[in-house]
């Protein structure tokens, strides 16, 4: 027999004898394996939880905030904290002309005009409100606004009529109000004239987006009656761009900043603040993962360590038939690592299951939080089942607990088979 061969028959050895040593305490191989199951799980869930919190705030960023692509005038930019109205977009150029240049750029799906402006009530204890000018015949088709139930988030009523003196409010600002479908709400806006102007258009719908911005402060009218209330003429102060994939708004952009100049701001849709700032902490994510980790390994560690003191006498026998130190602590190892994939499985498997159920349900989590209407994400979550985590969340799991065990495998190496056995 070559010496090549007779290794692999080592090597299956090893693993043979450490296979069989999990089944010699099972009680203790069940707790090691929970300690690790559990660790794993709770890795399962929390990154679902995460991705889907991620998920939802990028359906919000894309479907009210930015589109896959935003173009603004860069003075709109500086000052978008009080939403003017007064920097259109390529002014002086052609809005239906630009669309259509817009439109055939590659991967460009759609291209929509917007109108946000704020506006004071006159006849209400809410005193301000965000008008939104928007064509949602046009939008609602190409999208959901209701990211939970994915509908276009009427709850009563219709959207109100193209260039007509209607509008729709959200379901949270019509219970703070008092206002129901058929009122008229008397406001006062600022055209990009600075001149006052007074209006008061009929409720026509009430919608519940899910969102809480929306939901609580908005009034949604036509984009074409707004944009001549505020004397914008053949302008708009925003242009939203869907691409037929999320994946090319970078490319999208790249193309509109040549289409638009210098003196608009082109934004995709990866760049918005809360977005990079979630992005930004994945790393301590990971460091949360790897901390439950590390307590479970903690546990398998000392077991380890035991199961050598225990098995002095073993040790020594089985360097007195001819076993190698490394021989030897690959027994152990393997014995930690077959705990480790026992424990990893079982935790994915529990952390699938409740991931895969969880993700047809909401999880309402303003109920217990509150409405944060600066955080861009939903009302509610949905958990994200992916195949991607649990293989991820298993190999971190047999990964770490693996090279937490390797050093106590290797203090079985430094016992002496004849000391071994005088004990």
């Amino acid at each position: 027999m070559s010496i090549k061969k007779y290794r692999q028959g080592a090597l299956k050895m090893s693993i043979t004898i450490a296979f069989r040593n999990i089944f010699r305490n099972l009680r203790r191989t069940m707790f090691c394996g929970a300690a690790v199951g559990i660790a794993v799980f709770f890795i399962v869930f929390y990154s679902s939880l995460i991705a889907g919190m991620l998920k939802s705030m990028h359906e919000v960023v894309q479907v009210f905030e930015l589109g896959h692509v935003r173009v603004v005038s860069a003075q709109y930019e500086a000052e978008s904290e009080y939403s003017p109205v007064q920097y259109p977009v390529a002014e002086g150029k052609s809005l239906a002309a630009l669309m259509q240049r817009i439109k055939q750029i590659p991967g460009v799906q759609a291209v929509f005009p917007r109108i946000a402006a704020y506006a004071t009530m006159q006849e209400s204890t809410v005193k301000h409100a965000m008008l939104w000018g928007m064509n949602m015949h046009d939008e609602t088709a190409a999208h959901n606004f209701n990211l939970i139930d994915k509908t276009d988030g009427l709850v009563a009523g219709r959207y109100p009529a193209q260039d007509s003196n209607e509008c729709a409010i959200g379901v949270r600002f019509a219970e703070k109000t008092g206002l129901k479908i058929g009122d008229r709400i008397p406001l006062k806006t600022v055209s990009a004239q600075f001149s006052d102007k007074l209006w008061a258009p009929t409720i026509t719908g009430i919608f519940r987006f899910d969102y809480a911005k929306a939901d609580n402060e908005t009034i949604i009218t036509d984009f074409s009656r707004l944009q001549r209330l505020l004397v914008l003429d053949d302008s708009t102060q925003q242009l939203m761009v869907y691409a037929d994939s999320p994946q090319k708004s970078t490319q999208i952009a790249a193309a509109l900043e040549q289409l638009v100049g210098p003196d608009d701001l082109v934004t995709p849709w990866q760049e918005q603040y809360w977005i990079v700032l979630m992005n930004m902490y994945q790393p301590i994510y990971y460091l949360l993962y790897l901390i439950f980790l590390v307590v479970a390994c903690l546990l398998i560690v000392n077991t380890i360590t035991m199961i050598i003191h225990e098995r002095i006498k073993e040790i020594g026998m089985m360097g007195s038939l001819g076993m190698t130190q490394g021989e030897i602590v690959r027994v152990f190892f393997f014995e930690s690592v077959f705990l480790a994939m026992a424990g990893a499985s079982a935790g994915v498997i529990l952390g699938g299951l409740l991931t895969g159920i969880g993700q047809f349900f909401p999880l309402r989590w303003t109920a217990l939080s509150g409405e944060f209407t600066e955080l861009s994400v939903a009302n509610a979550i949905f958990l994200d089942f992916s195949f991607v985590i649990l293989f991820r969340s298993w190999f971190l799991g047999v990964l770490v607990t693996s090279l937490f065990t390797l050093l106590p495998s290797l203090k079985s190496a430094f016992v002496e088979p004849v000391e071994a056995l005088r004990r």
